[in-house]
C-alpha cells in the first residue's frame, strides 16, 4: 500500500510478510497464524486478533489498522503482559524488560483489581516505565452478541529520568474467554499539557464465517474530524487495549 508509510525492522517485516498485501479487501495473517476475531471500532480503527504456531501457550497477536492501513502490532501473553510491539509507521520495536509488578489477567478476574509496574526497552535505546491498575466495575455490556465486562483504569508512562511522559485514565472492556482488553472511553494528557478524550469502543465482532471477518478497512467515524493524524501527533500509537501503551 503506497500510503502505509511503514518502515519495518527486520523482525517486524518477517512477522508481517503477508500483512502488507492489503491491496485486496481482506487482511492476511502471517504464515502459521490464525485470525480468530476482526473487530471494528469507533474512531476509524479496526483490529485483527490471531494466534501463531510456535508461540508460547496463551500468547496472541493484534494488528491495528486505520484509514491508512496497519499502524501497530503487538504480542501479549496469557496474562495480557505486553511482550513486544511494533510501531508500523516508524519501525520502532519495544520489548518488555524489568517487571517490578507483573500484570495478571487472572488476578483481575479473581479479585476484581490488578496493579502493574514494568519497564520496556525500545529498538532506539529508549527506556520507559509503565505503572497503573485495572479494576472491574461490576458492569457487563453486550456488543454485537459478545459479553464484555467494563473496567476502570489508570496508566502512567515515565521516562528513564522518572519524568511523566503521559497519562491515560478511563474505562476499558475485557473479554474473559479471549483474555483480552478492548478500548472504551478514556482521557489522555501528555507532559506538554496536550489533552484528548478518546472513544474507541468496539462496534462489531466478526469471527470465521461472519460478515466482515478479515476486513481491511475501518468503517466507523472515518469521516469525523480530529481522527487519525491529529491524534497520532500527541497520543502513542496504541490507545486501544489493555496494559500496553
Amino acid at each position: 500500500m503506497n500510503d502505509m508509510r511503514i518502515i519495518l525492522t527486520a523482525s517486524a517485516f518477517a512477522l508481517l510478510s503477508a500483512v502488507p498485501g492489503l491491496a485486496a479487501s481482506k487482511f492476511a495473517a502471517p504464515k502459521g497464524c490464525t485470525v480468530y476475531q476482526t473487530v471494528q471500532m469507533r474512531g476509524c480503527q479496526l483490529s485483527q486478533h490471531y494466534r501463531c504456531e510456535g508461540d508460547a501457550a496463551g500468547d496472541q497477536w493484534s494488528v491495528y489498522l486505520d484509514a491508512n492501513g496497519p499502524f501497530y502490532m503487538s504480542r501479549i501473553d496469557a496474562e495480557t503482559r505486553w511482550m513486544e510491539s511494533f510501531d508500523l509507521t516508524t519501525g520502532e520495536e519495544d520489548r518488555i524488560a524489568k517487571e517490578t509488578d507483573p500484570a495478571s489477567f487472572s488476578t483481575l478476574l479473581e479479585t476484581g483489581r490488578d496493579t502493574y509496574d514494568f519497564t520496556t526497552t525500545s529498538s532506539n535505546g529508549e527506556v520507559r516505565r509503565y505503572a497503573g491498575y485495572d479494576e472491574l466495575t461490576g458492569e457487563t455490556v453486550v456488543i454485537d452478541g459478545v459479553m464484555l465486562e467494563r473496567t476502570r483504569f489508570e496508566l502512567t508512562a515515565s521516562g528513564a529520568d522518572g519524568q511523566m511522559l503521559w497519562q491515560r485514565t478511563g474505562q476499558q472492556l475485557v473479554q474473559r474467554d479471549w483474555r483480552i482488553f478492548f478500548a472504551d472511553k478514556e482521557g489522555f494528557e501528555n507532559s506538554f499539557g496536550d489533552k484528548a478524550d478518546v472513544t474507541e469502543t468496539p462496534v462489531t465482532f466478526a469471527g470465521p464465517g461472519d460478515k466482515g471477518f478479515l476486513a481491511a478497512k475501518p468503517e466507523y467515524d472515518c469521516d469525523a474530524m480530529m481522527t487519525g493524524d491529529w491524534l497520532r501527533d500527541i497520543i502513542p500509537a496504541r490507545l486501544e487495549i489493555g496494559r500496553a501503551p
